[in-house]
């Protein structure tokens, strides 16, 4: 059976659901508008594309069951940091840390987080790079902090964690061990082809400049 919230917590779950979707649109906007100054004003634009979502009631609800507390909006808002997220998909690793550092320097936003899954990837060979924002949002007349987690990955590592994502939802968290461990060494490959990829990229570049 799955975990749902009371009808009286889901009614005050929609509507913090929505103050953290304006959070979300106020921080594509901004993505938006780097993303086209790169394009127009800059010589390369690492960004292949960025992609936005909120966490459905249902995922809140086990993530909350998950962590032992009570499946409330209030706990929602406390315990979670990842209720609206923001993807961005670069062209090659070594882009990640200059969209991280882009990030940071954002007017108006406040840096709450950040974790380094690419130096330091997780045992399961997860790898990304994810910023916790505090995003302003003015409403009802007052202003609220509304956190939205950003993940920059590369299109090979999206793919992983997809295919990873899919074998845990049917193994329900438990999957074999050698199906681990063939995703640890998938893993592993995808960043060696990252970086071989980027090297790639480094010598046609190099050779354009000499032509």
């Amino acid at each position: 059976m799955s975990v749902r919230f009371s009808n009286e917590e889901f009614v005050k779950l929609k509507k913090e659901l929505l103050i953290y979707e304006w959070g979300q649109r106020t921080l594509l906007t901004k993505l938006s508008i780097i993303h086209e100054d790169l394009n127009v004003f800059q010589e390369n634009n690492p960004i292949e594309h960025i992609k936005g979502r909120i966490k459905s009631p249902e995922s809140i609800a086990q993530k909350l069951k998950n962590m032992q507390v009570d499946i409330t909006a209030e706990n929602a808002k406390k315990h979670l940091k990842d209720i609206a997220g923001i993807r961005i998909i670069c062209s090659f690793a070594k882009d990640i840390y200059y969209l991280a550092d882009l990030l940071r320097a954002m007017p108006d936003v406040r840096i709450l987080e950040e974790k380094d899954y690419i130096s330091s990837p997780k045992p399961s060979g997860y790898r990304s790079y994810h910023v916790i924002m505090g995003i302003p949002v003015f409403h009802s007349e007052i202003s609220e902090e509304v956190v939205v987690e950003v993940q920059i990955r590369t299109e090979a590592m999206n793919f992983w964690s997809t295919l990873e994502h899919k074998a845990r939802y049917k193994y329900q968290d438990h999957v074999p061990s050698h199906l681990c461990d063939e995703l640890i060494i998938c893993a592993d490959k995808i960043a060696e082809l990252d970086n071989r990829m980027f090297l790639i990229h480094e010598i046609i570049s190099l050779i354009n400049q000499d032509s």
